[in-house]
């Protein structure tokens, strides 16, 4: 395993999706618990269809996908929490109505120009090759700001989390760190949507998530498991993606999918032994 990992980390596209790769990961593990706890896991969905139109209108432009995506994105992120919060079209409804639409608007666009080539199939499905130096330099940059803006904020973020009632009635600006998850959540979409693809990169918001939640109850314990899982789960899905020559982002998810039922099986186990022992 060690020299199969040393061998791919030898060719230079490999090692830009590793870097980049673990670091969205890393950011998507952590901000999936808020989203998950919060039943607003939906919205990286969402915001990986607007990515995915605003990176098929770059494209036609011939402008820089990342460029237009994460301004876009993050306009999006705060319309949807505009929506849900002064409408009455709420949560997962809002999510589709925004989705949908800008999924349209880069069909249409794509069947206008250059129609469905190499570059739109590696933008919905993703791909390890999409990775250039200078979107690596921009990932690393944003990531880093992501993993620091949510350490800094954690008391923040897990207040809003778990009672935002009691943290606005305490003072709590809930609506300012409202609008701070959804923002990080649009950076981290944009970034992981070149590797993971629009349709398959809200697996790796929500899965982490949900497999942590198995066994771990607090919200401490929950975070850091979630983000373990996660930065395992796509090394492995990487390495098997290298030997067997499969799309790395499908064989993330698979591995983490493999990981939910381990996790799962993992708890129905504890429940039967404290059963047996009278617990």
């Amino acid at each position: 395993m060690i020299k199969t990992f040393a061998e791919m980390l030898s060719y230079g596209f490999l090692l830009r999706a590793v870097i980049v790769g673990l670091l969205v990961s890393l950011c998507a593990a952590l901000l999936g618990v808020s989203l998950v706890l919060k039943r607003y896991a939906m919205i990286g969905d969402g915001l990986s269809h607007v990515g995915f139109g605003a990176m098929a209108v770059a494209t036609a432009l011939g402008a820089a996908p990342l460029a237009v995506a994460i301004p876009v994105c993050v306009a999006a992120a705060f319309l949807l929490l505009r929506v849900s919060e002064n409408s009455r079209i709420k949560g997962d409804a809002a999510v589709a109505l925004i989705s949908t639409g800008a999924l349209a608007v880069g069909v249409l666009v794509i069947s206008m120009t250059s129609g469905m080539n190499m570059d739109v199939m590696n933008y919905l499905f993703g791909s390890i090759l999409s990775m250039s130096r200078s979107d690596v330099r921009l990932s690393v940059a944003l990531s880093a700001a992501v993993i620091a803006l949510f350490v800094l904020l954690y008391n923040k973020v897990f207040a809003v989390t778990f009672d935002e009632s009691f943290a606005k009635a305490v003072g709590l600006k809930t609506g300012v760190y409202n609008t701070l998850v959804a923002f990080l959540t649009a950076i981290t979409i944009v970034l992981g949507m070149r590797m993971m693809g629009a349709l398959l990169i809200s697996s790796l918001i929500i899965f982490p998530a949900l497999t942590s939640m198995r066994l771990c109850k607090r919200f401490k314990t929950v975070t850091i498991c979630s983000a373990a899982v996660s930065v395992v789960c796509y090394l492995v899905g990487i390495v098997i993606s290298y030997l067997f020559a499969t799309p790395a982002g499908a064989s993330v998810v698979i591995v983490n999918i493999a990981a939910f039922f381990l996790f799962w099986c993992l708890r129905a186990l504890s429940t039967r032994l404290r059963a047996a022992r009278g617990d």
